[in-house]
């Protein structure tokens, strides 16, 4: 079962799936019923150190700090660097913007997913392939990262259900995603952070422009 937690105060959406019971998870790889036990969060101020956690001393890939559709190249390359990227995402956390949201099992960061207004993300602006197919006000998920133990368990698509049910407590009529579809049959993780496009569509997700083959643009019209 499914419990929306809403602080009207703050105008901010948790989320948390339970089950009556569920399985030892010493071994993950045969139990996923943890999937029905998730809590899902937007990032902000309290929850930041929980994105660290999550990201490591990586910033979840090259220091990437899930900064690069928002930055300019050059300034995202910089910031690669000198923490510049960790200190973007923790400024605009800082100033309450809308950045993302955290999946958790049993109070463990285990997964993320950038969500915020399409317009947000300026690299998406810039792109050939994945421009606007129309002017309605969406939000994207350009991006996402989860904990290697946790991969490859059904969380990406637990968490894009979560998402889903947030939009529809704040008010976001369509969400929009740019998803890889492999042409190989083993993807290397560090070329998923696109998402799978078999996520997005086990997560109700549909095509709407293909301009680019293996990169199509997927929506979610929230009801």
């Amino acid at each position: 079962m499914m419990y929306l937690f809403v602080d009207l105060f703050k105008n901010q959406y948790y989320f948390s799936i339970t089950l009556k019971s569920h399985s030892n998870m010493e071994d993950r790889s045969l139990d996923t019923d943890f999937l029905t036990s998730l809590k899902f969060e937007p990032l902000e101020k309290k929850n930041w150190h929980q994105l660290v956690k999550l990201f490591g001393n990586n910033g979840a890939c090259g220091n990437c700090w899930c900064m690069y559709y928002r930055l300019k190249k050059s300034d995202f390359d910089e910031g690669k660097s000198n923490e510049g990227n960790k200190d973007a995402m923790k400024e605009l956390v800082w100033a309450e913007k809308p950045t993302g949201i955290l999946a958790f099992y049993e109070d463990i960061p285990i997964a993320w997913c950038a969500f915020a207004p399409r317009d947000d993300f300026s690299k998406l602006a810039r792109s050939r392939v994945h421009k606007p197919i129309d002017n309605q006000l969406v939000w994207s998920i350009p991006c996402t990262f989860i904990a290697k133990k946790f991969r490859r368990q059904g969380v990406s698509v637990a968490i894009l259900k979560g998402i889903a049910i947030y939009a529809k407590a704040a008010g976001i009529k369509i969400i929009e995603a740019y998803p890889t579809i492999p042409t190989q049959e083993k993807l290397p993780d560090s070329f998923a952070w696109m998402g799978l496009y078999k996520s997005f569509e086990r997560a109700g997700f549909e095509i709407v422009d293909r301009t680019s083959k293996n990169r199509p643009m997927v929506r979610y019209y929230v009801k």
